[in-house]
């Protein structure tokens, strides 16, 4: 008997050898013992460039609606893949488009493996990075100054902050309070659905107003709105500056959620996700600020030279546990939106076993060379023995 569902999830489908194993673990894991309602969106490159972007935005509209979606990694073009798809234009980024429509936050988590070895040995439990991907240094006006030139900003009157004695650069970045606000109350929902102390780090000692602005709109809304919740659920909230944090972060066991700005969580994901063992053992989840609409996916990208190798017939070994985990999670939040205990206890139990496998030494190649074998399976067989399991399981 299938584990059912009755809302939808909407599913967003990609590119290359992403898509090759999405089509795997829908054959194996997901239609085989899951039954429920699935609303299905063409994201590939090239269908994307015939509906001019206008599936993306469709997509997101249809998440915002039905409140969970899981999306399979997709190609955001450069020079090169406007050449070789023959594409109209450089299609945006879709996971951008996504992210502005529901105006959610990323958390990034890393899968912890027991088997696989950590480069942070200490680091037993999950560290999710929550990124603030507005403004800052990616939203920023910047110019080169010559010598002895001294630029002005107005703002009721002008203001000189430099002047140019030598030829330099100037940069200006912005943010604002109600994408500010919204990413605190993305994270302490987060916090609270993964039952996880918070930390929050800015430089707000050097940045006084700027990084200022973000510590107190974070206290703010933590007072007001969460804090009562927190501590109900025996979970804490702090602000640390971000270099006694940094420090901090590579003595604990980890099991928090880490609060960052633009630049900052792009740096701190990577590092986190490779102290961990692998870029490839990644989840990415975006939700909304009310915690009521979420898109989960794989944190990797669509696989292009293993896609090489299949197109030419040969047997891959690519890792599909973070797309797996997509799923999982999607089926972990229907299942918490809709009061659905079997569902939300299933997703955990294929969760385990895609651990389990790897930990009794069924892995792909990426991970058995990180153990120091050679003794590897390939995509197919290693989704086979998740299936074997899972059915055993249930």
């Amino acid at each position: 008997m299938k584990i059912q569902f009755h809302n939808p999830i909407v599913e967003l489908s990609g590119d290359e050898m992403a898509q090759v194993m999405w089509v795997w673990i829908k054959e194996k894991l997901i239609t085989r013992f899951f039954e429920g309602p699935l609303i299905s969106f063409d994201l590939s490159i090239q269908n994307r460039d015939a509906t001019e972007d206008q599936v993306t935005v469709e997509a997101a509209e249809a998440i915002k609606k039905h409140r969970v979606g899981v999306k399979c990694a997709t190609i955001t073009p450069d020079e090169s893949r406007v050449t070789e798809f023959n594409l109209k234009k450089m299609w945006p980024s879709p996971n951008g488009t996504i992210r502005n429509i529901l105006n959610g936050t990323v958390f990034r988590e890393p899968i912890v493996v027991e088997r696989i070895p950590r480069l942070v040995r200490s680091w037993s439990r999950p560290i999710v990075i929550a990124r603030h991907a507005f403004g800052d240094q990616y939203k920023a006006f910047e110019l080169k100054v010559p010598a002895g030139q001294q630029p002005k900003i107005s703002l009721n009157g002008e203001f000189s902050p430099f002047k140019f004695e030598s030829d330099g650069v100037f940069l200006a970045i912005h943010n604002k309070r109600d994408s500010i606000e919204g990413f605190a109350r993305s994270v302490f929902n987060y916090s609270l659905q993964r039952n996880l102390n918070c930390y929050f780090s800015t430089k707000n000692t050097i940045l006084k107003v700027y990084d200022g602005f973000f510590k107190s709109i974070f206290e703010e809304v933590f007072e007001n709105d969460f804090k009562e919740q927190f501590a109900k659920a025996g979970l804490n909230f702090e602000h640390r500056l971000i270099d006694d944090m940094v420090a901090w972060v590579l003595k604990s066991e980890g099991g928090f959620v880490w609060a960052l700005k633009n630049y900052d969580g792009d740096v701190q994901s990577d590092f986190v996700a490779q102290g961990f063992g692998s870029l490839g053992l990644m989840t990415s989840v975006l939700l909304t600020p009310d915690g009521r609409v979420v898109e989960t996916e794989a944190a990797h990208g669509t696989v292009t030279r293993h896609y090489r190798l299949w197109q030419k017939g040969e047997k891959v070994s690519t890792n599909p546990i973070a797309s797996i985990f997509a799923w999982t999670r999607a089926f972990y939040y229907r299942g918490l939106f809709d009061d659905n205990k079997d569902l939300i206890n299933a997703s955990r139990r294929l969760e385990d076993c895609v651990l389990n496998l790897v930990n009794r030494g069924i892995m792909t190649k990426d991970l058995a060379l990180l153990t120091g074998t050679q003794d590897f399976v390939s995509t197919e067989e290693f989704l086979e023995a998740v299936a074997y399991d899972f059915e055993s399981a249930l």
